[in-house]
């Protein structure tokens, strides 16, 4: 009796078969996630705080921007994105391509050029020999412009070639309204063909991801917090003849718990800038400020220092935001069963995790985009949607749904192959 249901069901399927010969050509078996015919649903989850009012800040830069040190979110921003000029904050990229491309044991020569830079400077002559790694402690702790100089010469050929791997770099790490003309942050413009100019300039949210870069993903991040973090430092040039000795002027590391480094500038162009960063347990934060008032204000960035990374502090924890979804399994059009598949993410328990830092009252939204059918055939393992987390409207994490199950697609090649099976079984 089996057998003879069997047989009528092989029979049935070929003439379906033959039935849906002439339609095949219609469907393209790797389409398998139909996004027109997608099931969208989103799932909240609110931080629920005390609401922070960020115009309460009261800063004196032109521009201010605090980023989470881990991701690069933007926490906080006042006219982020103003280009404006940034003095010796500039030095924080010399130092870092120097790290990159240089040998600390190098020997530099101080060219006319270097020698002719203003103040504040090493004042060494031309022709004095220094150890490239001295010459890094000269131009991050008592900011020399000549240092700056006789850095770009050594590494990028000359100050223009420098400019260029500076330029480079911006880029690379995502840098689009910064461009560099100097490798010491001092004022300066081009005029192009056009009459156009160009200036030696970049914005607080720039110059924030610059040092985050520096600290967080260079492969010198390591020296480079050793140099900008150091107090005191005393060197000779190569030949022994001349002492200069180098105090730090980021007070910052002095006066806020977990300060980790951090560049001053002034030029009469830019005013004071500052970018600096500070840890605090599992949280890090970079906070740059530019046209941070003129002379005789001199201590207004660190006001605004210690505010913006106190408002940091106060408000932005940890928090894990991973939801589990709700998959539920999907019906399969053209299946040879009318079994629905069933959906994972394929995650482990261990990768049920999204730790970001959210402020006060943040939304975190969590939308699963998968069909609400899907076309035979069917492998297991087959990406069938994703889910999307967003915080602030802004993607953070994306996860693929995977197909749980397989199913076959009824065909006349599929009843012949079933029917040849059938009759090659020994009953």
């Amino acid at each position: 009796m089996v057998g003879r249901n069997r047989i009528i069901g092989l029979m049935t399927g070929i003439t379906l078969g033959f039935a849906v010969w002439g339609a095949e050509s219609r469907y393209i078996n790797s389409i398998i996630y139909e996004p027109e015919k997608a099931v969208t649903t989103v799932q909240e989850r609110t931080v629920t705080a005390e609401a922070v009012t960020q115009d309460s800040l009261n800063l004196h830069s032109l521009s201010a921007v605090l980023i989470d040190g881990e991701s690069g979110r933007i926490l906080y921003g006042k006219d982020e994105h103003t280009v404006r000029p940034m003095a010796s904050t500039t030095k924080i990229m010399t130092c870092i391509l120097a790290l990159e491309n240089g040998s600390l044991s190098d020997t530099c020569t101080v060219s006319a050029v270097a020698a002719s830079q203003p103040k504040v400077h090493l004042g060494a002559p031309k022709g004095t020999s220094f150890c490239l790694k001295d010459l890094l402690y000269s131009l991050m702790l008592e900011s020399h412009n000549d240092s700056a100089v006789v850095i770009a010469e050594h590494i990028g050929g000359s100050v223009e070639g420098f400019a260029a791997m500076m330029n480079e770099k911006a880029r690379s790490i995502g840098c689009k309204d910064t461009t560099f003309l100097t490798p010491n942050g001092l004022d300066a413009a081009v005029t192009l063909a056009d009459g156009s100019q160009i200036v030696h300039s970049t914005t607080a949210a720039d110059l924030a991801a610059i040092l985050r870069y520096c600290i967080s993903e260079s492969p010198q991040r390591e020296k480079f917090l050793e140099i900008t973090r150091t107090s005191s430092y005393s060197f000779s040039d190569t030949k022994g003849k001349r002492s200069f000795s180098c105090n730090n002027h980021n007070a910052l590391l002095t006066m806020m718990d977990g300060a980790l480094t951090g560049k001053t500038g002034f030029t009469g162009g830019a005013g004071y800038s500052y970018v600096g960063a500070v840890k605090d347990g599992d949280r890090t934060f970079v906070a740059a400020f530019l046209g941070c008032g003129w002379p005789p204000h001199k201590t207004w960035k660190w006001s605004d220092a210690r505010t913006l990374f106190s408002f940091g502090k106060d408000n932005f924890t940890y928090c894990d935001v991973y939801q589990e979804p709700k998959l539920t399994a999907v019906p399969v059009k053209d299946g040879v069963d009318d079994v629905p598949i069933p959906l994972t993410t394929g995650l482990s328990e261990n990768e049920k995790h999204l730790e970001i830092l959210l402020g006060k009252e943040e939304k975190v939204t969590c939308q699963v985009d998968v069909p609400d059918v899907l076309r035979a055939p069917v492998r297991k393992g087959d990406m069938v949607g994703n889910i999307t987390y967003a915080l602030n409207g802004v993607t953070i994490a994306v996860y693929p749904v995977y197909a749980d199950g397989s199913m076959e697609r009824w065909s006349f090649a599929y009843c012949l192959e079933n029917l040849r099976d059938f009759f090659l079984i020994d009953d």
